[in-house]
């Protein structure tokens, strides 16, 4: 039986849309949350030195997006075809962008750089948004296909550490998003994992 463990930080962020996954496909993997002041010694066994890593059997991987989609393979969350399997990468991509335009403002420490990374993200986050909202109208629901796929569960994973980032709801005016969560969130096996995970702020 194939052996799973993912490592990152104590936190949801970057990791949980890996979890989402494996919960979705009942599939058991240990859960590994090394505490940050671990980190130094940590580094250097890591495939590039960053997190989250997966580990199959020994073998180590890194890059969250290679892993999520090594997973929705396994579940049936993938695309049918070369264009569907295009479109989710698309997305996929494009909520990434939009994680790196809040996280830009967000984690910045120089004031003058911050308010202007603020203001950027002020005119970008709304745009993307609304663009991503329509995707949700045209698709019935979901991002790509008219179905659930694995871009649904990237955004509605993602949206703890994005809230929380921006320090508000990114998605509160977006009612086609609000029912991609609603749905992923619904989920049975995803709605366990929800309950036992640890409770972190992000």
């Amino acid at each position: 039986m194939t052996k799973y463990k993912l490592s990152y930080f104590p936190v949801k962020a970057l990791a949980e849309p890996i979890r989402f996954l494996f919960s979705y496909a009942e599939i058991d993997f240990i859960d590994d949350r090394f505490d940050r002041n671990d980190w130094p010694t940590i580094k250097p066994t890591t495939p590039f030195g960053q997190v989250p890593v997966l580990e199959v059997d020994g073998k180590k991987i890194c890059q969250s997006n290679a892993i999520c989609r090594y997973l929705a393979k396994k579940c049936g969350l993938a695309g049918k075809n070369d264009w569907e399997e295009l479109e989710i990468d698309a997305t996929v991509d494009t909520i990434h962008d939009l994680r790196a335009k809040i996280a830009a403002y967000h984690y910045e420490n120089n004031g003058t750089a911050k308010a202007e990374k603020l203001e950027i993200a002020k005119e970008l986050v709304p745009f993307y948004v609304e663009r991503l909202d329509e995707q949700a109208k045209k698709n019935g629901g979901y991002l790509v296909g008219g179905r659930l796929t694995w871009a649904d569960i990237v955004l509605v994973s993602l949206l703890d550490y994005l809230n929380y980032m921006a320090t508000y709801d990114i998605i509160e005016k977006a009612e086609n998003l609000k029912t991609i969560r609603d749905n992923v969130l619904a989920e049975p096996k995803i709605k366990m994992w929800i309950e036992k995970r640890p409770n972190t702020e992000l």
